[in-house]
């Protein structure tokens, strides 16, 4: 098996430029054509573009335990960041990829003219309230600083965490875009806009922060006993999932990653893995 990649933003990039960012076809498209006007082989590995916690854990243990039986190869990218995934698999440096939820993929999509789109859910990371000064969700005053993730879905998620637990109160109409304009009663509480990644950093220079489920985990945190208040799982949107450049749904081989990533196999292994801090999802297919 090939040796996993880690991707930095910045080699990440590079490898963009590199590469050339306007090849034609992917390898993930069994249709596609390479430059030599062949058909792309459909038994090549598939290439997934992932986060590394959980997303390229999930992976890895797919890769390892299950794939070969169903005659996939399968090829795990490591990136650090919610921007990167996305533009390598819209240009075909990479097939698929597994690090996002529905809403940030629908504004990415939006405000990059990008046509990304999900294949099946996987799994859910419950968004969490951290502080190494709180011991309570009651311990937060007002005066303290609050940080939350700056891009336009976490945020909005963010804030409605807050909101569901009595820590601030939302402008009425205020949707899953909610922005910290939005706020009608920040209940004396000051804000802190920070990209998501930094944001286990930041709290040693915060009284609090809202934190991604996959950046608490690589922080060592424990989402289902350390987080201070922690979102259901129940009803919620925010469902991590595999994705692709639409067209590519129905490549062979992202059909056969499908399949495993919702098999009674990975749900044992996100559970027994992660302990209630990822929760496996339903699996319906987009």
């Amino acid at each position: 098996m090939r040796k996993n990649i880690k991707l930095t933003a910045a080699a990440a990039a590079t490898a963009a430029l590199a590469l050339g960012l306007t090849a034609c076809g992917t390898a993930s498209d069994p249709g596609a054509k390479t430059e030599s006007g062949a058909k792309a082989d459909a038994s090549e590995a598939l290439v997934v573009a992932a986060s590394p916690t959980p997303h390229a854990d999930i992976l890895n243990f797919v890769k390892d335990k299950l794939a070969a039986k169903e005659g996939l190869t399968l090829e795990v990218k490591e990136f650090t960041d919610y921007v990167l995934p996305n533009t390598a698999t819209q240009q075909g440096q990479v097939d698929a990829n597994y690090f996002q939820h529905k809403p940030y993929l629908d504004d990415f999509n939006k405000k990059n003219k990008t046509t990304v789109v999900p294949v099946v859910d996987v799994h859910l990371e419950p968004l969490g309230l951290y502080s190494k000064k709180a011991k309570d969700i009651k311990d937060i005053k007002a005066g303290q600083t609050v940080a939350v993730p700056n891009d336009t879905t976490n945020e909005g998620r963010a804030l409605r965490l807050l909101a569901d637990n009595g820590l601030i109160t939302l402008k009425d109409g205020a949707g899953n875009d909610a922005k910290l304009s939005d706020i009608e009663d920040a209940k004396g509480l000051k804000f802190k806009e920070l990209e998501a990644a930094t944001l286990p950093r930041a709290l040693n220079d915060v009284d609090a922060a809202v934190i991604n489920g996959n950046y608490a985990i690589e922080a060592d945190l424990k989402p289902a006993s350390d987080s201070l208040v922690l979102e259901k799982a129940e009803g919620n949107p925010y469902a991590n999932f595999l994705a692709v450049k639409d067209g590519n749904q129905d490549d062979p081989r992202v059909q056969k990653l499908a399949k495993l990533l919702n098999s009674p196999e990975v749900k044992k292994f996100i559970e027994d893995t992660y302990q209630g801090s990822v929760v496996a999802a339903s699996g319906t297919v987009k």
